[in-house]
């Protein structure tokens, strides 16, 4: 019985050891720790502004540049479905993006929130009206995210979790726009950049404190982005495009690089 024991833990010493040689061994770890991914949200997850849209995704503008395609590219996931679509509201996401959950999948990114919250017309409320009138629409966004926002939220994320329990889930937040006094010498006024920096935050505090409920994870990005807000000088996110105004206010390709992909990259 001992000498059986010994020839068979030597038989398996020397198959490791093989292994490890052939390379064998660690293209089988790779396959086991291969993911199925699932990327959900708004603009920010399908990459408005970062260029090299698929055709195929149509008005949702998913971005082969976008953080979740990056990161698909690095890490080879056994499956990866990509359902993020431009100007998204968590009633969308529940009635649209999630088709591709199951009992299987293993990681889930979102970004879902600034749209109901109004993103679009605080920044159009900002750039065409008094700075007054700035002010009162960034208080009624503000209004909305402690009394609806909340509950919208749990809507998604209870959703998320009834179709993937046991997936790893990482919401992702949203960057400040402006870096106070900085180089921008026209547009908004300071109080304006700083009432708009402010609603930011306040709006990222609210989905994390809700992701937290529900047992997810949620990834700041304010850090990531802080020296390349817009009058930054290396703006990774776009100021007002009249050209293509869908883009303004959205992260270039170095911001969904540099911004959110090692955000993702830290939470997985």
């Amino acid at each position: 019985m001992k000498m059986s024991r010994l020839v068979a833990f030597s038989s398996s010493l020397l198959l490791g050891t093989v292994l490890a040689l052939t390379g064998a061994g660690a293209a089988q770890a790779k396959e086991s720790a291969a993911v199925d991914y699932v990327a959900l949200g708004d603009s920010y997850s399908s990459g408005v502004g970062a260029g090299s849209y698929d055709s195929a995704s149509g008005d949702c503008k998913r971005s082969t540049r976008a953080y979740p395609a990056l990161w698909k590219a690095a890490n080879n996931p056994a499956s990866f479905a990509f359902t993020a679509c431009s100007g998204a509201r968590t009633g969308d996401v529940t009635a649209g993006q999630l088709g591709p959950l199951n009992s299987g999948t293993d990681l889930v990114s979102i970004s879902i929130g600034g749209n109901d919250a109004g993103f679009a017309d605080v920044m159009t409320t900002c750039v065409l009206q008094s700075e007054a009138t700035c002010l009162n629409r960034i208080a009624t966004a503000r209004a909305y995210v402690d009394s609806t926002l909340p509950g919208k939220l749990d809507a998604v994320y209870s959703a998320i979790s009834a179709k993937a329990p046991s997936a790893h889930v990482v919401v992702l937040g949203y960057p400040r726009f402006y870096k106070l006094g900085g180089s921008c010498i026209a547009g908004l006024s300071e109080a304006e950049r700083s009432a708009i920096n402010s609603a930011s935050d306040y709006l990222n505090a609210a989905t994390a404190k809700r992701a937290a409920d529900h047992g997810f994870t949620f990834g700041d990005v304010s850090s990531t982005f802080t020296g390349h807000e817009i009058c930054s000088g290396s703006a990774w996110l776009h100021s007002v495009n009249w050209l293509n105004i869908g883009e303004s206010y959205h992260p270039t390709a170095a911001g969904q690089s540099g911004g959110y992909l090692p955000v993702l990259n830290a939470k997985d």
